[in-house]
């Protein structure tokens, strides 16, 4: 769906094109941790920690702290896949 704007877009050659296809291009992404169910906490922490590599207080400080960057520069695919997870386990992340 959004490759039909840009496409669209391009013919007229106007300004917006280029930037359209700069945010398409991105490939590497920050991952936000933005909030999660107290009930899966823990298993939020233990994540953290696996994705990371922080030590226990550090990943809780991490989740409890959120809204936090908790990955930077990961490719789209496995950006994708962590955001996934971590909402699986009952967080909210987000893709920046």
């Amino acid at each position: 769906a959004s490759a039909a704007p840009a496409a669209a877009a391009a013919p007229g050659g106007g300004d917006d094109a280029p930037a359209e296809a700069a945010a398409e291009a991105k490939e590497y992404f920050d991952i936000k941790l933005t909030g999660f169910d107290a009930t899966a906490k823990i298993k939020v922490i233990k994540e953290v920690r696996a994705l990371t590599g922080l030590g226990l207080k550090e990943a809780k400080d991490v989740v409890e702290g959120a809204p936090s960057t908790i990955k930077k520069e990961v490719k789209k695919e496995e950006a994708d896949e962590i955001v996934a997870k971590l909402v699986a386990l009952g967080a909210t992340a987000e893709l920046e």
